[in-house]
């Protein structure tokens, strides 16, 4: 498959996915090609942005590769510190009455707050036939230094 990036004289631009670049042809000669806005069939193939990027032939390509993944791994390890910190500050932790608490909730026996806990697989199966959707967040451990 390829995508051209088609305009139409009405200044309409859009994209149009091919077979190959033969394909585009056929169906630009047959007037196959038809604007979306205004049903006009003069379209024709514009220019598309587009990035490359290279590297020397010297192993670069793995250095490059093993630091882009470091980078990846550390936004990913900042981010969950991120949430972790959110929902430390903004949630409850009911610890292992979150099952409770959320029914408690959702009958109106407890005021409605943001809470947070565990829970058992079995708790879990209750609160779905209940109608109570959980979201699990994974909370990674933080490390204490030792002072």
């Amino acid at each position: 498959m390829i995508v051209f990036d088609l305009a139409c004289d009405c200044g309409y631009t859009f994209e149009g996915w091919f077979q190959d670049r033969q394909d585009f042809d056929k169906q630009q000669t047959a007037a196959f090609l038809v604007c979306p806005v205004c049903d006009g069939r003069e379209v024709r193939k514009i220019l598309s942005p587009i990035r490359a990027q290279s590297f020397r032939n010297t192993g670069d390509e793995s250095s490059h590769m093993k630091a882009a993944e470091s980078k990846q791994s550390t936004r990913v390890a900042d981010s969950l510190e991120t949430l972790q910190e959110f929902v430390e500050k903004n949630f409850e932790d009911v610890g292992t009455e979150l099952a409770t608490e959320s029914l408690k909730i959702h009958y109106g026996v407890s005021k409605p707050r943001n809470i947070r806990g565990v829970t058992t697989e079995l708790e879990e199966k209750k609160l779905q036939e209940e109608g109570i959707n959980l979201l699990k967040v994974p909370m990674p451990v933080k490390c204490k230094n030792a002072n």
